[in-house]
């Protein structure tokens, strides 16, 4: 206040002035100016700090991100397998730290749409009662193959995963094939009577020869609203994962090591992978569990 200027005099205040007024002694004033300020301790979270400081969590973290199978894993991956390995901490804090270090997975923010046709759930409480099927493209030094898949809307596991150089209708129903084989036990009619297949209007999967196998099996055909992604939304959303795993981080010289490493991928994705929804559980152990439970109630 002694600095600021009078807008009559444009004089400063001065201390004296200030005192007089504030009816406060001057040496008041200087010995507060002469005392040394206080060092306020750094501001930090209340409560124990977890398990370990900060530094040392980091390099933890930074261990579970280069022994994890899998790239661009986020924080909630990270924090799950660490619980795995007796490392309890909170889910913001593994966040705070991998944000701090840079070691976020990639964020894509979500584009908000006017009205959808589709605003229900997709996925379901028991296992082999959808699985979504879909395909994505890859490039071999034969050429370009085409994958297709079928994954379990309830479990998340990959039921059945085949790579083609021609993509057609025979070639987009060797995954349900695989799956009916391997979850029923069998493959004759109706033997996976109950089960609805979701798929988009490709051709492959809208032609006469896929739906009538479909018939064959029991399966009922459950195709995706038109412009409505979301519907077949767990078969979209492994597309991206299996490009980010696989497809993205390696080479192929022929269509035959396209089909060793998808059969590779699906057995580790389907015993490591952990899905958030099921408590960071694999697929491999939600399914075991869903088996144990229908097998005490019989």
């Amino acid at each position: 206040m002694s600095c600021r200027r009078s807008p009559a005099t444009n004089k400063p205040y001065g201390v004296a002035r200030v005192c007089r007024v504030w009816k406060i002694a001057r040496s008041t004033v200087y010995a507060a100016r002469a005392r040394p300020k206080a060092v306020r301790p750094p501001v930090r979270r209340r409560g124990p700090i977890g398990p370990c400081p900060d530094d040392e969590l980091v390099v933890r973290i930074r261990d579970v991100l280069s022994t994890s199978p899998f790239d661009g894993e986020g924080y909630r991956k990270v924090w799950a397998r660490l619980r795995h390995r007796r490392t309890y901490t909170s889910k913001r804090r593994v966040r705070r730290l991998m944000s701090a270090h840079g070691l976020s997975a990639a964020h894509h923010p979500r584009r908000v749409r006017g009205h959808k046709a589709h605003d229900r759930r997709i996925t379901t409480d028991q296992p082999d009662e959808m699985w979504g099927t879909d395909a994505t493209g890859a490039l071999t030094r034969e050429g370009y193959a085409t994958i297709f898949l079928a994954v379990d809307h309830c479990t998340g596991e990959i039921v059945g995963i085949h790579a083609a150089k021609k993509g057609n209708r025979f070639a987009a129903l060797e995954p349900i094939r695989q799956g009916v084989r391997e979850c029923f036990g069998g493959f004759e009619r109706g033997v996976a009577d109950g089960l609805a297949v979701r798929h988009d209007h490709g051709s492959q999967y809208m032609s006469h020869h896929f739906q009538d196998e479909l018939r064959f099996l029991g399966i009922r055909s459950s195709p995706a609203f038109i412009a409505e992604p979301e519907c077949n939304g767990v078969a979209e959303r492994f597309v991206k994962r299996l490009k980010e795993q696989l497809l993205w981080v390696r080479t192929f010289d022929t269509v035959e090591d396209l089909r060793v490493a998808r059969q590779e991928f699906k057995e580790l994705h389907n015993s490591q992978w952990l899905v958030r929804k099921h408590g960071h559980r694999t697929p491999a152990q939600v399914r075991a569990s869903f088996n144990t439970s229908a097998a005490a109630a019989a």
